[in-house]
């Protein structure tokens, strides 16, 4: 039968054991992160905008100009707070928020981009170079989409349920119009150092698979970046981290 001074000392050996096993894990995750082509699963990151308040579309201010003879305001109801008849853009559409790295890869699938109700879906997408992207008419009539710079996009008929895929020619930003409809208009944005893209809630809030690693965040908003890059790390785990500093997609001038 062991002694009590026989126990208390396999305690601290098994203790002693699993400390310096939990070490040499850190250790090895940490030499792994230094090595090139070691492959961790993705991480979910988690985080905020700040100043998306201050992003204006431009489709709607376009529009309410009484020389474009589109519409006209009425008189603003004093019930209504000034905030709420302020044009500021839809964030799920119009906002994409990019992870900057390297060299990003295009996936071999197309990215869709459909449209319907007088506009696309998305507004702004930001592609690495090299990647198809899939123009999907779901409206009951046709479109006749085309690129404003004349870089290979031309102005084709798109009949309902049909879609057309283009591949741009190479880095920059694109702006697609519809002759049939002047409210389409949105852009691609073709940054050879995306790797990975994602859009926010309503809210301001993201959410962003990232492998281990640092990376650059930025906001592209009418087919430009605003605001600032941030900076972030993220580690091979929890597999979700939130990010400690939003994200500014529009910087609030000082009074």
């Amino acid at each position: 039968m062991d002694t009590f001074d026989t126990l208390v000392s396999k305690a601290k050996a098994s203790h002693s054991g699993r400390l310096r096993g939990l070490l040499r894990r850190g250790a090895v995750a940490l030499v792994l992160l230094t090595v090139p082509g070691v492959a961790f699963a993705a991480v979910t990151a988690k985080g905020k905008l700040s100043g998306a308040d201050k992003l204006l579309n431009p489709v709607w201010n376009e529009a309410k100009d009484p020389n474009a003879r589109r519409y006209t305001f009425r008189e603003p109801s004093p019930t209504v707070r000034p905030d709420v008849r302020t044009l500021t853009g839809h964030l799920p559409k119009e906002l994409a928020i990019v992870a900057l790295g390297d060299k990003g890869t295009p996936q071999k699938v197309p990215v869709s981009v459909s449209i319907a109700g007088g506009r696309t879906s998305p507004v702004t997408i930001v592609v690495p170079e090299g990647q198809q992207i899939n123009f999907e008419n779901k409206d009951p009539f046709p479109h006749k989409l085309y690129d404003t710079g004349n870089k290979g996009f031309g102005a084709v008929e798109t009949a309902p349920n049909k879609s057309r895929s283009w591949t741009p020619p190479g880095p920059g930003k694109y702006e697609i119009r519809d002759q049939f409809a002047p409210s389409v208009r949105s852009w691609v944005v073709v940054e050879p150092r995306a790797i990975a893209s994602t859009y926010p809630d309503r809210k301001g809030d993201f959410a962003i698979d990232l492998e281990p690693g640092p990376h650059k965040l930025r906001a592209y908003f009418n087919g430009e970046p605003v605001g600032q890059e941030l900076d972030v790390v993220i580690t091979p785990f929890p597999t979700e981290q939130p990010l400690k500093a939003p994200l500014v997609v529009a910087v609030t001038p000082s009074k």
